[in-house]
Formats: C-alpha cells, structure tokens, sequence
C-alpha cells in the first residue's frame, strides 16, 4: 500500500507541473481532505480500564489527489476525480488498532459564482482492511461501492455517502457518512 501510495504522489507530482506549464488548460491538479463521521460499528476495542470505543465503517480521516477538468465550453462544469487513503485507529497505546480502505471518487460539478459548488458522485472504496494489532484477529471487506452528495463553498464542503461494506462471512456493515471536506486546486483559477 506504502508503494501505491508513492507512485500516486509520483504522477501527480508529474501532473502538477505540465499543468502550472500550461496555466491556461482546463486540468488542474487536485488536493483534498476529510473527516466523515457514522456507519455500523466494524469493531469494538475493549480496555484494560474498563473503556471501550467502537471502530465504525463510514468513519475516518482522508487525504487524496486527484485532477478537476473545467470544461471548456461549459465553465461552470467540473469533473473531478481523486484516489486517497481514508483511515480510523482508535486510542489505545499498546497496540495499533485500524480501518484503513482507498477510496476513488468521480464527480460532476456544477459551480455557481466560481464559490458555491454542489457534486454529484460515485465513491468507490478498496483494500478494505481491519488490523487488529497484535490483539484479535485482521480481516478484510470486499469492495464497495455508492453515491454521494458535496455541497462546497470555496475550499471547505459538506458531504453525505451512502454505502454498505460486506464482511466474508456475508455480513453487511452500513458505512454510509456525514463528513466535512476540504480541497482545492494547483493551479488557482483566475
């Protein structure tokens, strides 16, 4: 995953400078953030102190880039796609305990006053993996997919997906999210 994750930097990394080369193309680099909240508990991690905290589906913190298409007899239409990492771990201090999956998401964009912005997308979530740390046993979830809805102003978005993940044995766990986002594009537009 480490190797995935360097070879995507690595392009895009690519991407960005034939972009700032080319100021005036509709393709801009794209960088984008979050934090989602809900989903069906995946897990419950009991402590030694008598605490528990629960691992949810549809919860976690996200990094990905990506690229926004303007098109270019359509100014106020963007296309975006990204691919990232979205991540949960939980607070004990005696063993890493995560929910980690790669997500990829597509999106049409309609953008009003070049600062409000409302995207209609797919979100595609692989390599759906629980790690345990030492204490319990990993798994993994097949991949999923589903819709989602972004209304944005300027760089900071809320979302709202709706997906379900599915265990090995058959199990479904509800992963759909509320989350807050943050992105935004290199070069900015004029």
């Amino acid at each position: 995953m480490k190797r995935t994750i360097l070879v995507l930097f690595l392009l895009t990394g690519g991407l960005y400078n034939y972009v700032a080369a080319q100021n005036t193309t509709p393709l801009r680099f794209l960088i984008e953030g979050g934090l989602a909240l809900g989903g069906d508990d995946v897990a419950t991690v009991n402590f030694t102190n008598g605490n528990s905290q629960r691992v949810n589906a549809g919860q976690g913190i996200s990094l990905g880039v990506g690229a926004e298409y303007a098109i270019p007899s359509l100014e106020s239409i963007r296309l975006r796609s990204s691919v990232g990492i979205k991540y949960v771990t939980t607070a004990a201090d005696n063993a890493h305990i995560r929910l980690t999956r790669i997500p990829i998401n597509v999106s049409g964009n309609y953008v009003f006053n070049d600062t409000w912005r409302l995207g209609l997308g797919m979100s595609f979530h692989t390599n759906i993996k629980f790690n345990a740390g030492g204490i319990g046993d990993n798994f993994t979830l097949g991949n999923a997919s589903g819709p989602f809805i972004e209304f944005a102003y300027k760089w900071v978005g809320l979302t709202y997906t709706i997906m379900n993940y599915e265990g090995m044995l058959g199990e479904t766990y509800n992963a759909n999210s509320i989350g807050i986002t943050f992105s935004g594009v290199l070069p900015k537009r004029n």
